[in-house]
């Protein structure tokens, strides 16, 4: 199973917007990385997203170019101070799950999965960027086995 974590595109501010969705450019930035993960055949089942506008924008935009096999779920749990621990807690070896949130949540459960702390810096995620998750088997640690983000600065 891969895990697919996704920080949400570029959004409003709340003087913009109230809602904070996702500017033109976010949509472009989106949309930039989900062709990119289709040309690469990104294989992604389910596209679970918090209940934030920009999330659940973000997950739109993915599962369009993604030509996901699945629902797309609106989800507790993953909003930006959300307990990182319990919600890794919950993550099962089922299908290749991606996940559509904010930072420092993302951040954080990266580094948690990874290396067992939040505290830990592991990886730096970018608005629309991927980080893909992986185990050898059920119950080894997670490892980070590839990325796209829309800059390499």
């Amino acid at each position: 199973m891969a895990l697919y974590l996704v920080q949400h595109g570029l959004s409003a501010s709340k003087d913009q917007d109230p809602e904070q969705g996702l500017t033109k450019t976010g949509i472009n930035g989106v949309k930039v990385i989900a062709q990119a993960a289709k040309g690469y055949q990104v294989p992604v089942g389910t596209i679970f997203h918090s209940e934030k506008k920009r999330a659940a924008q973000t997950a739109e935009l993915f599962s369009a170019a993604l030509q996901a096999d699945k629902d797309i779920q609106q989800i507790a749990g993953i909003k930006p101070l959300d307990d990182v621990k319990a919600f890794a807690a919950t993550l099962t070896r089922t299908d290749n799950s991606m996940y559509v949130g904010h930072l420092p949540f993302m951040e954080k459960l990266t580094s948690y999965l990874v290396a067992g702390s939040t505290d830990l810096t592991v990886f730096k995620f970018q608005n629309a960027g991927i980080v893909c998750l992986d185990q050898r088997s059920d119950g080894d640690p997670w490892f980070i086995k590839w990325s796209l983000m829309p800059h390499i600065s």
